[in-house]
């Protein structure tokens, strides 16, 4: 049986990662793409036959927390499963609020993802083991989370271009070209971009840039 999927992501370089990981499997097939919550429910109006939706978090417009609740209320029968870089508590508590049916991270291998997909569809939930084990917590310790104001975050110019270039996909070289820099110099502002925004990569550093309106 074929598995009807729709990735939702504002970053077209990522929805390409993870539809490469799709391609691997016969079973998967990719109906569309969508950018953020509200251009999901509009394809959704147009393209009801969907049995999986893979959905990020941290999108504009219409996050992946909301777009969940909304396409859970609409169509209850679709399964959703989380796909993100973030795997702090309130996002894995809220999601689940939600009604997502399973959360797994960006990094997870196709094997994987498609063991998830099809685990969830028959009524289990897919999670990245370190995911399951902060559920497990949050259902023995459950936390109160306030709405956090957005933080502030400052960024020089030329650390914004280096960020731009590096949501494209593009490596130390090439952006270094594009900005007539050397890779060294690159190579230290991703650096400070990750100090400065408390992240470990570059899928965290687009991500979390991306949510706080910096690029």
């Amino acid at each position: 049986m074929s598995v009807r999927i729709a990735i939702v992501d504002d970053n077209v370089f990522l929805q390409k990662a993870v539809a490469e990981k799709l391609s691997f499997f016969d079973d998967l097939i990719l109906k569309f793409t969508a950018i953020n919550g509200k251009d999901l429910l509009t394809k959704l109006e147009a393209n009801k036959n969907i049995d999986l939706i893979l959905m990020d978090i941290e999108m504009p417009e219409c996050n992946g927390i909301e777009a969940t609740k909304m396409v859970k209320s609409k169509y209850p029968q679709l399964k959703i499963i989380m796909l993100t870089v973030f795997d702090n508590d309130e996002n894995i508590f809220n999601a689940i609020q939600a009604g997502a049916d399973g959360y797994l991270l960006k990094e997870v291998n196709p094997k994987d993802l498609h063991q998830g997909i099809i685990e969830t569809l028959n009524g289990g939930a897919a999670m990245n083991p370190s995911i399951a084990l902060k559920t497990l917590k949050l259902l023995r310790n459950p936390v109160e989370f306030a709405q956090k104001e957005q933080e502030e975050i400052k960024l020089s110019t030329r650390e914004i271009e280096v960020l731009e270039q590096l949501s494209k996909g593009l490596n130390y070289n090439i952006i270094a070209d594009n900005l007539i820099l050397s890779p060294s110099t690159v190579r230290k502002h991703i650096e400070n971009i990750y100090t400065k925004l408390q992240v470990h990569n570059k899928l965290e550093a687009i991500q979390k840039a991306k949510s706080n309106n910096l690029i």
